[in-house]
């Protein structure tokens, strides 16, 4: 039964993964205390994935209704863009001391930034709920104009951050781990009461199966999927302040580039089907594991960052070929007929 259970593929590449950088990368399982924060590789694993399973868990649902939103990138861009323009960070003289106090209340700062990205996110779902587009053609709008405005905001310039309580939500530490990791264990708990102990995740999953079928069955297709575009937005948003914390600025040209492609990958690697329908969170949630180990593995290993994409594209190709109804039929096919042909031999 365990073989046979969704999760076992991902998790299973997870656990190689991690036991191929056991015998390559010294000292990866080693984990030690410095002035009470935990330290050591897997940790680095999991505080760098923070953003993008923030980002992955918000296309589960967005891919789960057929859908697709490959704007993910720019609202990153976005969201870090507004509230570091918005933090900045001023020199002043406290009894004598220079201190950074910033432009703008953090919390108003930070509210801002996250009502840019739900912002982004309505656009997407009155684009694809209300004016039918097709999601990817809706998406590659924002893609292109999301980023191009981020920029415009910056004059295409970095903008760099003084204020000292900003860094917390990317490089802090609480109780010892990294506080991005509450974060993200925050959003997903939210996210699984929602789809688990309420119907939001029946409806979410029924409209994915069927959408014509759900829609006279009564249920507000098009509330559903202009709020799946929303909760999207919404985790690509929290990416963005995550990662503008951590590195303490806004690269407008880069923050977020090419994240969506990453969160889709972790997705589909999680056992989610591109054809939407059932969905699982946790299979997201490895997905994005095994992307940031893999990237972890090929920086350690001393390879050329290239090599990280050709390794991707040949993991996006092999989940395609998994979630393919003919290539699963012509494999069968085909272990009939060496079957059948072992028998008549013998």
């Amino acid at each position: 039964m365990f073989v046979h259970h969704p999760l076992f593929r991902p998790v299973a590449a997870l656990v190689l993964l991690l036991m191929l950088d056991l015998l390559l990368v010294p000292g990866f399982f080693h984990l030690e205390i410095k002035d009470g924060h935990l330290y050591g590789s897997l940790i680095d694993i999991l505080n760098r994935a923070a953003p993008l399973i923030l980002a992955a868990l918000g296309m589960t649902l967005v891919i789960a209704t057929r859908g697709i939103d490959i704007s993910v990138g720019a609202v990153v861009a976005i969201s870090a863009t507004v509230a570091s323009m918005l933090i900045g960070g001023t020199m002043v003289l406290q009894d004598g001391v220079p201190t950074y106090v910033a432009n703008t209340p953090m919390v108003w700062a930070l509210c801002a930034a996250m009502g840019a990205a739900l912002l982004c996110g309505g656009w997407n779902g009155v684009l694809v709920a209300g004016l039918g587009l097709q999601p990817i053609v809706a998406t590659l709008i924002l893609m292109v104009a999301g980023r191009g405005l981020a920029q415009l905001f910056t004059d295409g310039q970095i903008i760099t951050v003084y204020y000292q309580p900003y860094f917390f939500l990317g490089s802090g530490y609480l109780f010892g781990l990294p506080f991005s990791l509450y974060l993200v264990g925050g959003v997903f708990a939210l996210t699984a009461l929602l789809m688990r102990k309420t119907a939001l995740g029946l409806f979410i999953q029924t409209v994915g199966v069927n959408p014509v079928a759900a829609r006279l069955a009564g249920l507000r297709t098009a509330v559903l999927i202009f709020f799946v575009y929303v909760f999207c937005s919404a985790c690509a948003g929290l990416s963005g302040l995550i990662i503008s914390a951590n590195i303490k600025s806004a690269d407008a040209n880069n923050a977020g580039l090419l994240l969506e492609l990453d969160a889709i990958l972790a997705v589909t690697l999680g056992g989610t089907s591109l054809a939407g329908g059932k969905f699982s969170l946790v299979g997201s949630v490895v997905g994005a594991l095994i992307i940031q180990t893999l990237t972890y593995t090929i920086y350690s290993l001393g390879l050329p960052p290239e090599i990280n994409m050709v390794v991707k594209s040949v993991v996006v190709f092999l989940v395609c070929l998994s979630q393919s109804a003919e290539f699963k039929n012509m494999w069968r096919a085909f272990r009939t007929r060496a079957k059948a042909n072992k028998g008549e031999a013998a």
